[in-house]
């Protein structure tokens, strides 16, 4: 054990130097209005990356709200100091105690390292789909009650994106810029719609459109999305009220009711135990 030590501590510092990089790296002011492979500076494509998972990252960074402020090469020079980190720690475990199972750590731990940034975007942007669901039926509310009140449908949208906090916010409040700088309506909320992976927004985003196009009364649609989305949002609360039951079904069985009946009847076959054993 006293061989591994020295090894590991340079090791666990190569795996948190990338990480450490991200949390201090300062995040560039974003850019509203331009396109997203416009807004960041023209650099050769990343290493090792091939069109697929240039693909994927951006995808993945977009619907994590993060395209603006990290670059898709910082991302992909991360999963490689991740892996190479992950690999450094798997290689000094080897050295200081050779073997098969070693080997196996070390692959594991490139992997592991390797694909880390991956899932923490992913699960950044998972947390953020969330809130723009969750928030969506509110803020359209907001929005209806504006266009009731005799606002515009920018001027609508761009009053909740101000006043309102989280991701939805922000989509609105650029949606509204995008349209500010010369983008059409139909422009603005289709790329609304392609920023996000909530179907009910992009619901939203294709009635506007098709509301622009043929003419249709927006407050009656917005209206009608309102009370659609109002009507979703309970059913969903109803659908995971309904799963409550099923999932606390496995922890009841095999946690709570062994140790229950533990309790309950281990003094009563202590006792019979004692009164059959005198006998």
């Amino acid at each position: 054990m006293g061989a591994v030590l020295p090894f590991v501590g340079p090791a666990l510092l190569a795996l948190a130097l990338p990480f450490l990089v991200l949390a201090v790296m300062p995040a560039r002011k974003p850019v509203w209005g331009v396109p997203a492979a416009r807004a960041q500076v023209d650099r050769p494509p990343p290493p090792f990356a091939t069109k697929s998972m240039v693909k994927r990252l951006e995808r993945n960074l977009q619907l994590a709200g993060l395209t603006r402020v990290w670059s898709l090469r910082t991302l992909v020079l991360l999963k490689l100091a991740g892996g190479a980190g992950g690999l450094l720690l798997g290689l000094a475990l080897f050295a200081a105690r050779p073997g098969a199972v070693m080997v196996l750590i070390a692959i594991v731990l490139a992997v592991v390292g390797y694909f880390a940034p991956d899932l923490i975007v992913q699960g950044r942007a998972k947390e953020r789909q969330d809130r723009i669901q969750l928030e969506l039926a509110d803020t359209l509310d907001q929005v209806l009650i504006s266009v009731e009140a005799g606002l515009g449908l920018e001027t609508a949208i761009d009053r909740a994106g101000r006043h309102g906090k989280g991701p939805l916010a922000a989509e609105l409040s650029r949606t509204v810029q995008d349209m500010r700088l010369g983008a059409s309506r139909r422009e603005a909320y289709a790329a609304l719609a392609a920023r996000s992976q909530v179907v009910d927004l992009q619901r939203f985003a294709r009635a506007i459109m098709q509301a622009d196009a043929y003419g249709v009364s927006i407050g009656q649609v917005v209206r009608t999305q309102a009370r659609d989305l109002r009507l979703k949002r309970r059913q969903r609360a109803e659908e995971r009220a309904a799963k409550v039951p099923v999932r606390v079904l496995f922890p009841l069985m095999f946690c709570i009711l062994p140790v229950l009946f533990i309790v309950v009847l281990g003094p009563a076959v202590s006792n019979l135990m004692a009164v059959f054993g005198a006998q």
